[in-house]
């Protein structure tokens, strides 16, 4: 499978809320329109540190999202980024696409001088984990939510 990874534009909109719903309907969660408005905003504004690309096939058709921001930190100087969504169509899962948009993430992180790249995953999400088990280092944090 010949995939392109490359940033969102604006007229990757309904890819995008496609995409970015069937994401959150595997965590089995929703974000009503106002969200969806509201976070396509941000990514299409220049000044907000919010970056979103997709994954394209060969017949052009987006089969992956990846989400994620930069922080700043009380540990560094240079700014964090956290990859907040990455997400693989269930038919081109295990071909290549998670890999490649984290490393279109890492590519352009490393272009902002980002010191640090991390995100979170749930833990029984065995397919994402084995990938990230591969290309990164698992930490012994735990999350809490208040």
């Amino acid at each position: 499978m010949t995939l392109t990874i490359r940033p969102v534009a604006a007229d990757d909109r309904d890819n995008w809320s496609r995409l970015w719903d069937d994401y959150l309907a595997f965590y089995d969660t929703t974000r009503g329109t106002e969200v969806h408005d509201d976070t396509w905003a941000r990514i299409m504004n220049p000044e907000q540190e919010m970056f979103s690309a997709l994954a394209i096939d060969e017949n052009g058709t987006a089969v992956g999202l990846v989400n994620y921001l930069l922080h700043r930190s009380f540990w560094d100087i240079e700014p964090r980024c956290y990859l907040n969504d990455l997400y693989v169509s269930p038919i081109c899962r295990g071909k290549g696409a998670g890999r490649k948009m984290l490393e279109f993430v890492k590519a352009h992180t490393d272009e902002l001088g980002v010191a640090k790249l991390y995100w979170l995953t749930a833990e029984d999400n065995k397919t994402a984990r084995e990938l990230y088990d591969r290309v990164a280092a698992k930490t012994p944090f735990i999350q809490y939510v208040m």
